[in-house]
């Protein structure tokens, strides 16, 4: 028996005036300043910037993990709407099976056993890593542990994923395969994500918009829609508006990258 699954309904993310100061022994530290946008419910969204420009704190502010210094994040007329977080490192608690990690945000929602665990034993058979159910994560290499991080996520059924360099540690081939995973997932079910990444042609390649940052104090200084068909594959990053708006948003960050690398810009 496998949990009910009614088609998800995706819902809007809107930043209006977000600023956070974070206090610090040396004083205060603006992470994000007057950060305004709009995010359509379903929307692809991926924000891209700098090392420190606070992309992340962004995503937690989204979260409900940080409070913003000044202005809010509402959902439309969703005032409390399902939302799943993947990080850069899995999360998988190492007690616990893979099934049992995946199922965990069920168990938390009060799902019996004999569901949760069929559930996610579905969810793992889609994902390539059924016969891996009963492993342990230190069984299991990167890429499935990190694919495991997604299931768990995705299995509570979300309308907003923020996914937070989900990618970044993984090698080449690992990552190429993930980033199809991901692609092919959002589009059965078309949440609203927010995807956080340094890799500037994995944000042109996964996003229906690239949001650029500057450094710090972070604010969005480009907002890039991405005019791929989909469902994309590996041959569009070779395609000219891949080349480009990649080549765009580096010569957007290049100077701050190489400030942070205390070089010449």
């Amino acid at each position: 028996m496998t949990i009910s699954a009614p088609p998800v309904v995706a819902v809007p993310i809107e930043v209006g005036g977000v600023t956070k100061t974070f206090l610090s022994t040396r004083g205060p530290v603006e992470a994000l300043e007057r950060i305004d946008l709009a995010i359509a419910p379903g929307e692809f969204v991926c924000l891209v910037g700098p090392s420190g420009c606070g992309k992340s704190t962004l995503l937690r502010i989204i979260a409900g993990l940080v409070t913003p210094t000044l202005g809010a994040v509402s959902f439309g007329e969703v005032p409390d709407p399902r939302t799943a977080m993947v990080f850069q490192d899995h999360g998988l608690f190492p007690w616990m099976t893979l099934r049992d990690n995946v199922a965990f945000g069920l168990e938390a929602r009060g799902v019996d056993q004999e569901t949760r665990r069929s559930s996610a034993e579905d969810l793992l058979d889609q994902l390539g890593l059924g016969e891996f159910a009963l492993r342990y994560p230190h069984e299991l290499s990167g890429g499935m542990r990190q694919r495991g991080a997604i299931a768990r996520a995705l299995l509570t059924r979300p309308q907003i994923l923020l996914m937070d360099e989900p990618f970044s540690a993984l090698d080449a081939q690992s990552k190429l395969v993930l980033q199809d995973e991901i692609q092919r997932l959002w589009g059965e079910h078309r949440q609203t994500v927010v995807y956080v990444t340094h890799d500037i042609e994995e944000a042109v390649i996964l996003g229906d918009r690239v949001l650029v940052m500057s450094g710090r104090p972070g604010q969005v200084v480009q907002d890039l829609t991405v005019d791929l068909a989909r469902p994309r594959d590996l041959r569009d990053r070779s395609s000219e508006e891949v080349k480009t708006k990649t080549w765009s948003i580096w010569k957007a960050i290049e100077g701050q990258v190489r400030r942070n690398l205390h070089l010449p810009s």
